[in-house]
């Protein structure tokens, strides 16, 4: 342990020179982030590969013949689309069967440049919660920077118009769904009191049309601690169910029935119960750990099980639960997604993935494979509430996305789009590998490589390993074209942390058991050296987010076996991860720092605290942006300057000024990132330009 690391929290805050960089908007932290933004885009952007780069990044990220995702509803596909001429994005709508032509005939439902011409406010689509039974009215989300906090406004698609003295409000992390059509719950986060400490909704309110925000009447709360609460309508054919939650952290939660007495009653499940659905009188429900239901009946993680909801409403028994879906060894449940008639489940089967249809009999559960690609990511890009039309996306390394259509539940398959590809795939191939962690654990991970590779070439390693987040396999044109045609291969860990394998795999690396994950991608870059795929000087990784912890930690613990290091939109200061909002919501992930005993784990690791001046360092690339409201930007801010402070001239710091934690926004900025890492790549690592 070094002597930095036996002071305690508060003499480390104390001694942190850097905090004024934790002042997302404040001036002398702006320029600084301005100083460096300069600097970083003189050396990569003045790069003469990189302007060709920039515009394959663009040119594919806004391609007019990329795959329009598509959901259905009453008869229409609806979408939201982005290209060069259209930044921001139109949300429109198609009918189900224009959609599945090779030219359908769009109707744009909000042109979101346009309309942020008109107010002078670059406005961000965020979704839309639809009022049934017509879903002519929505509840549309729009954040003006790209962050998670949007505001909420009343829309007709009937006359693409917002409704005048509809329902509105502002920007924040608040959440909206329709009651009826003159009433909304909002789930609320605008003054304080209304916060959780994370900074969302603490309070349930019903907002009666006509009145003012400020008077909706409560109806359901939580305590400060927890990290949020929710609310909605579900609908099981004819029967609607107010639903209301508390979610305590990350990874419990109590789920209420909001009865027409005006009750709120609790349903008795596990605190940690997962995968939740309502359907044909069956609630369906998982387990993080192992549960012993009402009636003796064994409930155990991977499996899924369900009882009689309408008989609990009725009488609150149970009654007997039944297996729906049992447990098997490393096949994980991806979600699930119901039509009207039919549940679907996604499952993981060793990192691949396919879809169980569940039908409800007389008998109880019948279980049947939806006839889609093997060897593949197989996920569920849409289903039909209330219809029958439900869609599949199928991917792997090699292979440009489909969507895979059904209007019958699953019986018919139809593939309707397909992307072009973006790079000739023969030359390569995508291979399956194990890897031996420090305790034992044999660590998957895929390799996309040319079949005649000879020696070790240049290589990116990419990781996660966090919240239950599973890495699948997922075609990439820009990683093709911009990497892997230069000769390079592309690594994708599966370390624990992550949900590949289910809860188990996830809680191996939970709050003290952190070190597992990092162990386990070191272990996977000391296997592709091994294997002669490529070098540690050859080696580049990647992370965002908890995985820019991953790569963060990496680069502290393990600057040897890499020679390249770039750390995306992540927490790093794991000191105080908590007194950046929203960090105290990823306690349940982390651990609290100001507990000793979590903070001794916390500190063991955390990369900001370990930047030491007399280790040599590979270069590292940092990027964030200003108006990241779910990791905060001082950690990147702070990591950056911390490492240049102590002599590692070679880190680079870029901040996007928009476009929040996910990028949303403007492609022009993403596509500039995206150059900007590859040239990053080649310059640190070598390679063909």
């Amino acid at each position: 342990m070094t002597s930095t690391m036996t002071k305690t929290q508060p003499e480390l805050t104390a001694d942190d020179p850097f905090l004024w960089l934790e002042d997302r908007n404040g001036k002398e932290a702006l320029d600084w982030v301005h100083r460096q933004n300069a600097l970083t885009a003189a050396e990569l952007q003045g790069d003469p590969s990189y302007q060709a780069t920039f515009e394959t990044a663009l040119d594919l990220m806004t391609a007019e013949d990329n795959i329009a995702v598509g959901a259905a509803l009453a008869g229409y596909v609806y979408n939201f689309w982005q290209d060069k001429t259209n930044a921001l994005g139109l949300w429109r709508r198609t009918p189900v069967a224009s959609y599945k032509t090779d030219k359908p005939e769009w109707e744009t439902i909000i042109d979101f440049d346009q309309l942020s011409v008109k107010e002078g406010i670059k406005w961000v689509f965020g979704g839309a919660s639809r009022l049934y039974p017509d879903f002519n009215r929505c509840l549309l989300y729009m954040s003006p920077d790209g962050g998670d906090a949007s505001e909420m406004r009343e829309f007709d698609i009937a006359t693409k118009s917002f409704v005048e003295d509809g329902f509105r409000a502002p920007a924040s992390k608040s959440g909206f769904s329709w009651l009826d059509k003159d009433t909304v719950i909002v789930s609320a986060a605008f003054a304080e009191d209304d916060k959780t400490q994370s900074g969302y909704p603490r309070i349930i309110k019903l907002w009666r049309r006509g009145t003012k925000l400020e008077d909706a009447t409560p109806i359901f709360e939580g305590e400060k601690q927890h990290l949020a609460v929710g609310g909605g309508v579900e609908y099981d054919g004819d029967k609607r169910h107010v639903l209301l939650g508390k979610t305590l952290d990350f990874f419990t939660s109590h789920s209420f029935l909001r009865l027409t007495s005006g009750e709120n009653r609790r349903i008795p499940l596990p605190d940690d119960a997962t995968d939740t659905a309502v359907f044909k009188g069956q609630l369906i429900f998982g387990v993080r750990s192992p549960w012993t239901a009402p009636d003796g009946t064994q409930c155990l993680p991977d499996g899924l099980y369900s009882l009689d909801f309408d008989r609990w409403i009725e009488s609150g028994a149970f009654g007997p639960f039944q297996t729906v879906l049992a447990p098997a060894r490393r096949v994980s449940i991806a979600g699930l997604a119901r039509t009207k008639d039919r549940l679907f489940i996604n499952l993981m089967d060793n990192v691949r993935g396919k879809v169980i249809a569940c039908d409800r009999t007389a008998d109880g559960w019948s279980l049947k494979k939806i006839a889609l690609p093997d060897n593949g990511n197989v996920g569920i890009s849409h289903v039909e509430h209330f219809g029958s039309s439900v869609s599949f996306s199928f991917t792997d390394f090699l292979t440009p996305s489909s969507i895979i259509w059904s209007d019958d539940n699953g019986e018919t398959l139809q593939t309707v789009k397909s992307q072009p590809a973006r790079f000739n795939a023969s030359p390569y191939v995508s291979e399956q590998f194990e890897a031996r962690s420090k305790d034992g654990t044999m660590i998957p991970y895929f390799v996309v490589r040319r079949r005649d590779q000879k020696g070790p070439v240049p290589a990116l390693l990419y990781g996660y390993g966090g919240f239950e987040v599973p890495l699948l396999p997922g075609y990439a044109g820009i990683r093709g074209k911009l990497w892997l045609d230069r000769g390079n291969a592309y690594i994708q860990a599966n370390i624990r942390g992550g949900g590949e394998f289910g809860p188990a795999w996830h809680q191996a690396a939970l709050k003290g058991k952190r070190q597992n994950a990092f162990d386990d991608f070191a272990a996977v870059a000391e296997d592709v050296v091994k294997r002669g795929i490529t070098t540690a000087a050859q080696l580049g990784i990647q992370g965002g987010s908890n995985g820019g912890l991953l790569t963060g930690t990496s680069l502290t613990q393990r600057p040897e076996l890499f020679g390249a290091v770039i750390i995306d939109v992540p927490l790093l200061d794991m000191l105080r991860y908590t007194e950046l909002p929203p960090g105290a919501s990823w306690i349940a992930e982390y651990g609290d720092p100001s507990k000793p005993e979590e903070a001794a784990w916390l500190g063991a690791y955390s990369p900001y605290q370990h930047v030491a001046a007399d280790t040599a360092y590979p270069p590292v690339l940092l990027m964030t942006s200003t108006a990241d409201d779910r990791v905060h930007p001082g950690h990147a801010r702070k990591m950056a300057a911390r490492l240049q402070e102590t002599g590692h001239d070679r880190t680079l710091f870029f901040e996007e000024t928009e476009g929040g934690h996910g990028g949303r926004g403007d492609r022009r900025p993403q596509a500039a990132q995206t150059a900007m890492r590859y040239m990053f790549l080649q310059r640190a690592l070598g390679g063909v330009a």
